[in-house]
């Protein structure tokens, strides 16, 4: 069979529940719920951090954030780390990367045959909006229309609004109909050159501004859509974290509201419409994709993966965006379809937790590439095919200060003492049993007969972080003494040890040593 072409959609803060297929009460998908139907979803993935940057970091190079180092957006270029596109382009694959790549400085752009991103504030990583884009808004005359980043009409004060109204551009002319049209102009330039491609498209939606075009936003009225479950209850007497009471307190007591009504309820109800609509144009642009790829005659060899880099709160706990994110399973866990008609049998589920490390791994092996070294993912075939995997893996998302764990049903998030030291001097956790309480609305952290499960998650925290650290130097690794392993393309020696490309030592090298004194 040959060479499989790659496409890998992303969209930015898409909230898990919000899929027709997962049966959510009022969105239109119908592009993702039929991508759903011919391909497999994972219905339990883990992002690695809830925060842009970090999140792409980790599934462009495939390692978990306390290996990369990135905890907050953008940064320096991460010299050494390798990302997918170097990879699959130094096995002869055509790469492209487009939309809200929002990554560290230079990290992606040399590694890409096409990258539709440039580095400055106004055409850069946080918009998504590059310079082809800015000049197609230009030569149609509506550039000071367009609206993801901020609400043009209310100068700075609209930025990054959570309120929400219908954009006045038509979907041709939003970030995400440019960008499909693009995807698809890329993907005849690799046909034409006869190479197989790995496309990345990030959309920028339904992060907010929440504006998606008109015909969107009238697919929903704000006034019949229906709150989530846990919109209205007491934090407090949840057991709530600190931190996002306080977040809930603030959206329910501040002036956020930029259109009339500015009351509370009235502003959720637009700010749902508009996640709503924003997520239905997401979908639009993945069906234009999908569309294109059958009617060429590509679907059969292409490889297609949908996920966001991490969710949103969408009202979930009275809170309209992504913060305190590391709380709740609305941001931790995030969408994840395959779908490679002919590679990918129809119809799979996959309850299993699987992370979203593990799209780089599972890639190179669908694609028979040899396996990028550097990350820290697994090869998640065995699950697309419909069999078991491992029932105690968790799934970790991290912060520099916090971690959250998943594993099986049940979530704990992990606080340092001197976190909440104020409020909680004997220390406070998380603990939530998603079978019986989906929308985590009773912390079981402080239950006495929880507390098995409780000291289980952090023993497998602790576990995690040792074994999955990846370090530059160690003793007795891959010494003369005990052999190094085979110099490859992707591995370098450094006086008696054998790193990859990142100076850095794999950590299933350190199970393989015989001499355990310096480990």
């Amino acid at each position: 069979m040959a060479a499989p072409n790659i496409v890998f959609l992303v969209a930015d803060q898409h909230n898990a529940k919000a899929l027709g297929h997962e049966g959510h009460a009022d969105v239109q998908t119908p592009h993702l719920d039929r991508m759903a139907r011919e391909g497999c979803r994972f219905e339990n993935a883990i992002t690695q951090n809830p925060i842009c940057t970090p999140s792409r970091v980790s599934f462009l190079s495939g390692q978990y954030p306390h290996n990369h180092g990135y905890y907050s957006l953008s940064g320096p270029n991460p010299g050494g780390l390798p990302n997918i596109f170097g990879h699959f382009r130094r096995c002869g694959y055509f790469t492209a990367a487009m939309g809200k790549i929002h990554c560290p400085e230079y990290w992606v752009e040399d590694d890409c045959d096409v990258f539709h991103e440039s580095n400055s504030w106004r055409a850069g990583s946080v918009v998504g909006r590059s310079a082809a884009y800015t000049q197609f808004l230009r030569e149609r005359g509506v550039e000071d229309l367009e609206d993801h980043i901020l609400l043009p009409e209310f100068g700075e004060r609209g930025r990054q609004s959570l309120d929400s109204r219908p954009s006045p551009l038509r979907f041709d002319e939003s970030q995400e109909g440019w960008l499909a049209n693009t995807a698809i102009d890329t993907i005849n330039t690799a046909a034409a050159r006869k190479m197989p491609f790995l496309l990345h498209v990030s959309f920028p939606r339904p992060h907010q501004c929440t504006t998606p075009c008109q015909e969107f936003w009238d697919l929903y009225d704000g006034q019949q859509l229906s709150p989530p479950p846990n919109a209205d209850y007491d934090l407090a007497a949840a057991g709530k974290a600190p931190h996002m009471i306080a977040s809930a307190k603030r959206w329910r007591e501040s002036d956020w509201q930029l259109f009339e009504p500015k009351t509370f309820e009235a502003g959720r109800r637009r700010k749902l419409q508009g996640y709503l609509g924003a997520v239905s144009q997401v979908d639009a642009a993945v069906g234009k994709l999908l569309d294109h790829l059958r009617e060429s005659g590509q679907a059969e060899n292409t490889i297609v993966i949908y996920t966001s880099d991490h969710g949103d709160y969408a009202a979930e706990h009275g809170i309209m965006e992504k913060a305190p994110g590391i709380c709740s399973d609305a941001i931790t866990r995030v969408p994840l379809i395959w779908w490679a008609p002919g590679r990918i049998a129809a119809g799979g589920r996959v309850s299993d937790i699987v992370e979203l490390v593990d799209i780089s791994s599972t890639l190179c092996a669908l694609a028979g590439v040899e396996p990028l070294e550097t990350s820290d993912g697994r090869d998640l075939r065995a699950l697309l095919a419909g069999e078991s995997g491992d029932s105690e893996r968790i799934g970790v998302t991290e912060f520099a200060w916090s971690k959250s764990v998943r594993k099986g049903q049940y979530r704990l998030v992990h606080y340092p003492r001197a976190m909440f030291a104020q409020e909680y001097p004997d220390g406070f956790g998380e603990l939530y049993d998603l079978a019986t309480d989906p929308w985590e609305m009773r912390n079981l952290y402080f239950d006495a007969e929880h507390q098995p499960m409780a000291r289980e998650l952090r023993n497998d925290l602790l576990e995690w972080l040792i074994t999955t650290t990846r370090p530059r130097t160690v003793s007795g690794v891959n010494s003369v003494r005990f052999g190094a392993p085979a110099l490859n393309r992707q591995r370098v020696q450094r006086y008696q040890t054998v790193v990859n490309r990142d100076g850095k030592i794999h950590p299933e090298r350190l199970r393989s040593v015989k001499n355990k004194n310096y480990l």
